[in-house]
């Protein structure tokens, strides 16, 4: 019952209360050695993606070149400054969300929509896997019109791919970016932290063509 009602997004009147302090993230990246919070370099931009579990979600992103740096923390909710446990109990209304600054010189958004398609299974809703509940959920949330053009135009395409291996609609939220929280110390660059560590993220095998316009 309990697992049921975390794939139920809570009410705002319902949700945590949270807090004013933000959570304090170390100021460097384990991997990439840049910031983890502005300010970012000079023509840095930024885009924000939830896919699943956070901790393999970001090493996906740190790896891709072109990226100067990534952080996780949790975003489309509605308690300020939440913790890691209260984002679990599906009590917040948030997602775990990776937050990718990047060279647009080195990468275009485009590549890095390719990357959030092919990482996860778009179709499975407030899930992901074997992980259930609201903080799992899809969701791209941009932050130009120019980006959200650009993450509808690639649903539009991936559906297609998915459609005509059998898949069923996508549920992925593409949205204006709200405010975003940092998850705390501990989950930042998981991975790199603890190789052996739970990651989470398992795609359908299937390319996202991304820059190319759907056939009729």
């Amino acid at each position: 019952m309990f697992g049921f009602a975390k794939t139920k997004m809570v009410s705002p009147e319902k949700a945590l209360p949270g807090r004013d302090e933000p959570i304090a993230v170390p100021p460097r990246h384990e991997v990439l050695d840049a910031p983890l919070a502005p300010p970012y370099p000079d023509g840095a931009e930024i885009a924000e993606f939830a896919l699943g579990c956070f901790w393999g979600a970001e090493r996906r992103f740190w790896e891709t070149p072109g990226v100067i740096s990534t952080s996780v923390g949790y975003e489309g909710g509605y308690t300020p400054n939440p913790t890691y446990e209260e984002v679990c109990s599906g009590l917040t209304g948030h997602t775990e969300t990776v937050r990718v600054v990047y060279d647009p010189a080195k990468t275009t958004y485009d590549d890095l929509l390719r990357v959030f398609w092919e990482a996860h299974d778009p179709t499975q809703g407030m899930r992901q896997g074997n992980d259930i509940g609201s903080q799992y959920r899809s969701a791209i949330f941009t932050r130009t019109a120019a980006q959200h053009q650009a993450a509808e135009t690639s649903r539009t395409a991936y559906q297609q791919t998915l459609t005509n291996a059998g898949y069923g609609p996508i549920t992925t939220e593409i949205t204006t970016a709200p405010d975003f929280y940092y998850a705390e110390q501990d989950h930042q660059q998981y991975l790199q932290k603890n190789p052996n560590g739970y990651c989470g993220t398992g795609g359908t095998g299937l390319s996202c063509p991304v820059g190319v316009a759907p056939a009729e």
